[in-house]
């Protein structure tokens, strides 16, 4: 594979394992002390300070102008603050999971918006058996945790998740196709400040009176996630976006699930079971699949 190949799938295990892929488990840990409105408001100071601390130390020239910078304050409220306080309120009523399951329709709903939106992504065979198998593989993986009592449980709960992650796939396609070629960081420092304007003046509304979380371990999660789940997270995401395109990158929620069920036995001394290796093998083929046609080209696409 070629340099930028690698850097391309660097950026895509990241997501799937430090970023994005934490996230769940630190959702949990915070919701034990503070509510979902407040979780997600100090995860973006801590998300807009680090990704405005990045763009100061590249010293990349600032060239978000015009419709553009209209653009991308948008995003940031369709791509953050919405699917981000979604989440973590649907997680005080459903588990992280069912929630990662939910999650994972991302790609599905990806798969046909791009085809019609984006001539460089446009949907082929192999793509839809990868996105199929991939989704197969994520139940499968959780099938034996999450059974019919948790489907019959909180529909609210389970709705913000599919919503949240409709608003992903919405953002996604609409990067790709007002953004591309746009500076990821520029693009995530620019939406994650909209973002923590659009919260904090939400949050205090919703969650009054806002106090300082006093457990060590809540600034440790939203600091986790600010930094890591948004701030690096969401460059190395538009630079996916700009490479592979949103089908590809949209994948990348397939590794939540089979990422937690490994650190469960690595750590929590749970026990590894079939449907850890034929699940984890379905999603793992699914992601292989969706990118079998990766071409050597800087700019990706299908």
């Amino acid at each position: 594979m070629s340099r930028w190949q690698w850097r391309a799938w660097g950026a895509f295990l990241f997501l799937g394992l430090l970023g994005w892929g934490m996230s769940f488990l630190w959702i949990k840990v915070a919701l034990r002390e503070i509510g979902p409105f407040r979780i997600v408001a100090y995860r973006m100071i801590f998300g807009a300070a680090a990704a405005w601390a990045i763009t100061f130390f590249q010293r990349q020239p600032f060239t978000i102008r015009g419709r553009n910078l209209v653009y991308t304050l948008a995003l940031g409220i369709v791509n953050t603050a919405i699917p981000f306080t979604l989440i973590t309120w649907a997680e005080t009523r459903i588990d992280s999971g069912l929630a990662g399951i939910l999650n994972g329709t991302m790609p599905l709903f990806t798969i046909s918006i791009a085809h019609f939106f984006l001539p460089d992504d446009r949907f082929s065979l192999p793509k839809a058996t990868g996105l199929a198998a991939g989704f197969a593989g994520l139940i499968l993986l959780l099938s034996r945790d999450i059974g019919p009592q948790a489907l019959s449980g909180n529909l609210i709960g389970q709705l913000a998740v599919i919503v949240a992650a409709i608003c992903y796939t919405a953002a996604n396609v609409f990067t790709r196709l007002k953004l591309k070629g746009q500076h990821p960081i520029h693009t995530t420092a620019v939406s994650l400040t909209s973002s923590l304007v659009v919260l904090w003046i939400v949050a205090p509304l919703v969650e009054s009176p806002i106090a300082l979380p006093h457990n060590p371990m809540t600034w440790l999660a939203c600091a986790w996630m600010g930094v890591l789940g948004s701030a690096l997270a969401y460059q190395a995401y538009f630079y996916l976006i700009n490479v592979w395109g949103s089908t590809r990158t949209a994948a990348v929620t397939y590794i939540f699930p089979v990422w937690a069920v490994i650190l469960g036995v690595l750590f929590l001394g749970e026990h590894p079971s079939w449907q850890l290796f034929v699940g984890g093998g379905l999603v793992i083929a699914g992601i292989v699949l969706v990118n079998k046609n990766l071409t050597s080209s800087r700019a990706g696409g299908s």
